[in-house]
């Protein structure tokens, strides 16, 4: 399609850090008359009005556009003609056809190739308006999903821990330094924080990863069966031992042995423990002659083991050879600048595995899940994840499948101190910004880097959201 050289737009002054609703309408009348309409939206935009649809192509050619407004019928190219323009130039860019020669052929053809919606002329202003407006919110919400999703594909690609706070920055530069060293480590957390995710990735990244990663429970298992599961049995050790059993850490040799919940191990079985971790070596049931392993022990708990050494259920030994590294996870309520990545994660995990076809979720959903203090941590909100994809029927989780004690949760005073719980994408995404930003002390790259966007985007959204004068404070 052939396009003017000389085309020139028709604009007023555009501040760049802004979206722009471009106009693309032949009758000069008709074009003054959309501008001003849009000009009593409460939403930030610039409006940007060109009389034809090689002009909107040539714009659109050169500047970021959010929303485009079109005549449908317009001397050279066609309104459908733009919106294939303005889809191949960005999938995010949200079509609004608007024309005086409608017919149901005309709608079909432009809703089936695109547009977001299409209406009549004459126009009743406010119907305008508010399709403008909710087409602005979806290109926000599509730029969200878009960010999350490929954000959530390059940390599962790498293998990495799914977070971009400053407290699991913390967390992957301990997991770098347990994996470059052979030694014992100590993961600490409440329930459903990832502790296994953390040892998991510890051996991936290890010496060691392609050896044996052997998990135990020490919760699950009963008193009596423990010390035989870890450490084996010889034929004839007991009642019932009709041949020789190999213990998990005879299995794990070379590799790593992963204790979960170790602050459940019986006092007896924590003795023999210290011994493995002393000196490698340990005693089979029913078994004379030492057996010796090489085994780098990844232990975890979900309690103050401090708290276990003062009340004599554990041994103080022991925990120091446990810990000559410790780390400790955060509760997902004290990460919340994660949650939208990790439902995302989840969202699309889930999908594949569930079969559907889900392309997002809402704004107020994202809200609510940032409200909430999830005492269930990551485990929680990954059931909860599947549960609403299993009940949605629509292409995206809404608030009709969010759980009843989501949807009256209210921010109370401790939490509003340090999180104001955001109503819109663009309160979600100044939020982030605003508190990268003070924990990065001011460092726009460094916040840019976590952020997963271009220092020259982030400038912009400063500018955008105000918070040029952000800094340590």
């Amino acid at each position: 399609m052939n396009k003017p050289a000389s085309a020139k737009v028709w604009q007023a002054r555009v501040e760049h850090n802004k979206p722009v609703v471009l106009v693309a309408e032949d009758d000069r009348n008709m074009r003054d008359l959309i501008a001003n309409v849009l000009s009593g939206s409460t939403m930030v935009f610039e409006t940007v009005c060109v009389e034809n649809a090689h002009l909107a192509m040539d714009y659109m050619e050169t500047t970021p556009v959010a929303v485009v407004v079109s005549d449908l019928k317009m001397p050279g190219a066609s309104g459908l003609d733009l919106l294939g323009f303005a889809l191949a130039q960005d999938p995010t860019i949200q079509v609004v056809v608007v024309t005086g020669h409608a017919t149901v052929e005309s709608a079909v053809s432009a809703l089936k190739q695109g547009s977001f919606d299409y209406i009549r002329k004459p126009f009743d202003n406010v119907e305008l308006l508010c399709t403008v407006e909710r087409a602005l919110q979806h290109y926000h919400l599509s730029n969200e999903n878009q960010q999350l999703r490929e954000r959530q594909r390059l940390l599962s690609e790498t293998g990495a821990m799914i977070g971009v706070s400053q407290a699991m920055e913390k967390v992957r530069r301990l997991i770098d330094a347990a994996a470059a060293h052979d030694c014992s480590v100590l993961i600490t957390g409440e329930s459903g924080c990832g502790k296994e995710l953390v040892a998991r990735q510890i051996q991936l990244q290890s010496a060691r990863k392609d050896q044996p990663f052997v998990v135990i429970n020490c919760a699950a298992i009963p008193e009596n069966l423990i010390e035989s599961e870890l450490f084996g049995y010889r034929k004839g050790a007991f009642t019932g031992a009709d041949r020789n059993k190999t213990g998990l850490f005879e299995e794990a040799d070379k590799g790593m042995l992963f204790l979960d919940e170790i602050n459940n191990a019986p006092l007896a079985l924590q003795a023999k423990l210290l011994r493995v971790l002393q000196d490698g070596t340990f005693y089979p049931m029913g078994e004379t002659t030492p057996v010796a392993v090489d085994v780098r022990v990844l232990a975890a708990s979900n309690r103050n083991i401090s708290d276990l050494i003062q009340k004599g259920e554990f041994r103080e030994d022991l925990y120091y050879r446990l810990m000559v590294m410790e780390i400790s996870l955060p509760a997902l309520r004290e990460r919340r600048d994660d949650i939208p990545l990790l439902a995302y994660y989840f969202l699309n995990k889930h999908c594949l595995r569930l079969d559907k076809a889900i392309s997002g979720i809402t704004t107020e959903v994202l809200g609510a899940l940032l409200r909430h203090d999830w005492p269930g941590n990551v485990r929680e909100l990954e059931n909860l994840v599947q549960r609403m994809i299993i009940m949605t029927e629509g292409d995206k989780i809404g608030m009709d499948v969010l759980p009843q004690n989501l949807l009256g949760e209210k921010v109370t005073l401790l939490k509003a101190l340090d999180y104001i719980a955001p109503q819109s994408l663009e309160e979600i995404e100044a939020y982030f910004i605003r508190k990268t930003l003070r924990e990065c002390q001011g460092d726009r790259a460094l916040a840019a880097s976590i952020l997963g966007i271009d220092k020259s985007t982030l400038w912009r959204k400063i500018k955008r959201y105000g918070l040029e004068d952000i800094d340590s404070a």
